[in-house]
Order: C-alpha cells, then sequence, then structure tokens
C-alpha cells in the first residue's frame, strides 16, 4: 500500500504542515530520528519532507535497523537530497564521522506494544535506556540545540483514585517486580536521564509523553488491542476483544500526536514534559471497539487471551492524560476518536 497516492493522507501532511508553527527553526538546520520508521516517527518524516517541498530546506536523517525498508517506505523522497538514511540499531553507540553539528534529536525509537513486551522484555528495557543514553551522547557531542525523548502515557501507572485526569506531574503506581513493568519503568528511567543531562551536561531537553497513537501509518505486526481492531474492521471481520473492555484511556490520531509533538519541540520550554491528549479521544476499551466494529458493520465478540499476549497487556485500567498544558503553547486537535477511527480505516482499506 503506498500512503502517497491517498488523498486523504498527503491532505493530513499539508495540515501539519501548514500549522502555525516557528517553522524557521529548523529552516536550514539538520533534525536526526530515531524510531524513524514508527508509527509517529514515520508521520514527522513526511511531514518534514512536505515541508521541504515547499523551501523549509531542512535535512531529516532517519535511522533505522534496515536502510533498505526504510528507503522502501518513504519512496516519494528517495531522490530528495535532504532525506538521509542510516542504518543503526539503537543499542551501540552512535558513531557517525558526517557530522559536524546536528541541531535537532528526536529519540522516538522503542519496543511499544504487547507481544513485544513479552517477547523481548530485555530489548523493551535496553532501549528505553541504553538507546536513550547513546542518543543523548550523541547530541551532546554534537552540540544539538535541542533534544526530545517521546516518552509515554504508561510512566504515570495505575490511578490512584484521586484524580480524573493525570497532569505531568502525577505519578501512580507501578509493581516493578514484574516482566510488565520493564516498558514503563524504562521510560520513567528514559525521562530521569534526560533531566540529569539537562543538569549535568547542559543539554537543552524536552518531554512529549505520547498516548495511545493510531493511524494510518500503524505497523501490520502491532499487537495493541486498537492495532487489533483496527486490521480486523480493515478485514470486515469481527472484532475480537479479549477483555470486559473497562479499560478507559486516551487515544490520539497519528496526525495529532505529530502536530504536538512539534509543538514541544518547537515551542516547549527546556526541561518539561508534554502530554500528547485531548479529552474527545478518551473511551473505553468496548466502546472503541463497537466504534470500529459499526465501521465494519459487524459484531463485537469476547475471546480469552493467551498467556504470552496477556503477559503483554497494561495493568492499568483508567489512563485519561491532561493535555491542558500543551494546549497552552496553542496546540489543538483536530480529529476525535470517532473522526480518526474512519479516517484510518479508510485510508488502510
Amino acid at each position: 500500500m503506498n500512503l502517497y497516492e491517498n488523498e486523504l493522507y498527503i491532505k493530513d501532511l499539508d495540515y501539519v504542515a501548514g500549522l502555525d508553527l516557528p517553522w524557521d527553526k529548523l529552516n536550514g538546520k539538520s533534525v536526526l530520528i530515531s524510531g524513524a520508521t514508527g508509527l509517529v516517527g514515520s508521520f514527522l518524516v513526511d511531514v518534514l519532507m512536505q515541508k521541504n517541498e515547499g523551501g523549509l530546506n531542512c535535512t531529516v536523517y532517519a535511522l533505522s535497523r534496515n536502510a533498505e525498508k526504510a528507503a522502501d517506505k518513504f519512496s516519494k523522497w528517495n531522490e530528495n537530497k535532504l532525506l538521509k538514511f542510516i542504518p543503526y540499531d539503537i543499542n551501540k553507540p552512535f558513531i557517525w564521522d558526517d557530522f559536524s553539528t546536528i541541531d535537532y534529536v528526536l529519540h522516538m525509537a522503542s519496543n511499544t506494544h504487547p507481544m513485544q513486551y513479552s517477547t523481548d522484555p530485555i530489548g523493551t528495557i535496553t532501549t528505553n535506556i541504553i538507546g536513550v543514553q547513546n542518543m543523548l551522547d550523541f547530541a551532546v557531542e554534537h552540540h544539538a540545540t535541542r533534544f526530545a525523548f517521546t516518552s509515554s502515557n504508561e510512566i504515570y501507572g495505575e490511578n490512584r483514585g484521586d484524580v480524573e485526569l493525570f497532569d505531568e506531574d502525577y505519578c501512580g503506581y507501578i509493581n516493578s517486580n514484574t516482566m510488565r513493568a520493564g516498558y514503563p519503568e524504562s521510560k520513567r528511567c528514559g525521562e530521569a536521564l534526560c533531566q540529569a543531562y539537562k543538569a549535568q551536561k547542559n543539554l537543552d531537553v524536552v518531554i512529549p509523553r505520547l498516548t495511545r497513537s493510531y493511524g494510518p501509518t500503524m505497523l501490520m505486526s502491532d499487537t495493541k488491542a486498537i492495532s487489533q481492531f483496527i486490521r480486523k474492521g480493515i478485514a470486515e471481520e469481527d472484532i475480537v476483544l479479549k477483555s470486559a473492555g473497562t479499560q478507559y484511556y486516551s487515544y490520539t490520531y497519528v496526525a495529532d500526536a505529530v502536530s504536538g509533538l512539534l509543538y514541544v519541540l518547537l515551542k516547549g520550554e527546556n526541561g518539561e514534559a508534554y502530554n500528547i491528549a485531548d479529552e474527545k479521544s478518551d473511551i473505553m476499551l468496548k466502546d472503541l471497539a463497537a466504534i470500529i466494529a459499526d465501521i465494519a458493520e459487524k459484531k463485537v465478540v469476547f475471546e480469552l487471551p493467551d498467556e504470552v499476549e496477556a503477559a503483554g497487556y497494561s495493568k492499568a485500567t483508567k489512563a485519561r492524560l491532561d493535555g491542558s498544558k500543551l494546549k497552552k503553547l496553542g496546540w489543538q486537535a483536530r480529529y476525535d476518536i470517532q473522526s480518526g477511527m474512519r479516517r484510518t480505516i479508510e485510508m488502510l482499506k
């Protein structure tokens, strides 16, 4: 499937590229992105390259374990000298002689779905700690203007029952003595590393915290519940719910996630974390399944997860994020959960 031939996808790119942001900060600059082929990273690369078509002149270095796969994914830009692919394993020190300086470094590489958490718990932790340190060291060595670490709603843990929405200072319960804790705890540690480099190395850092993101750039191998629902919806099959579905979470359509990320990168304050979330996309899992079933004209069916799947599931039953801090920078979400979901399924079908 070539998203570049999809009118809705191009409109999404044009929308984000047309936002009223201080784009001049990127003009003639360089941006290095780890996790460039992921759901959010790939959309960000496309937005920056779309902006380059309008004269931005921003060099984008896309890090990926497989440079050939990256080149195939970004086929529209293969002849554009402003996009450069670099094969790299995030858990190894990043040595690249071509750079004297790099202006912006965005660490977006991470295991991001339950099957990876349960089958590769070590890799999940090391990417969020060793990988972050490798990117931080690179940013310091190459005199980066700003470093952004994309964190997660999972750092908040379980809702203690004292608030409805998590602001950036909230801290809920996580049982660290479990295999599943590897993801949220390592994200917390990654954030702490960013603050350490800010204090000790004078590195300018910002931390955008993403909610459960979705959109047409999702990987077909993703095992998150929302991704499984979407795949079923595309195939026009019944939506399989593997729990009672009372989990109440925040979700974000990929165009809104990337627009929020850009607001944090270009307008956020040094050392601050920002939730990228909007209440119009907060929904219980069972209601999300029902929306997708309605779009596909199918029904929701219940099925028990197998042991490996269940091991990777989040234990949080209520995790809604307060996005008011980001909105003070001027950000607004364009899509609610229904319109974002319809848009995603229409594109992927």
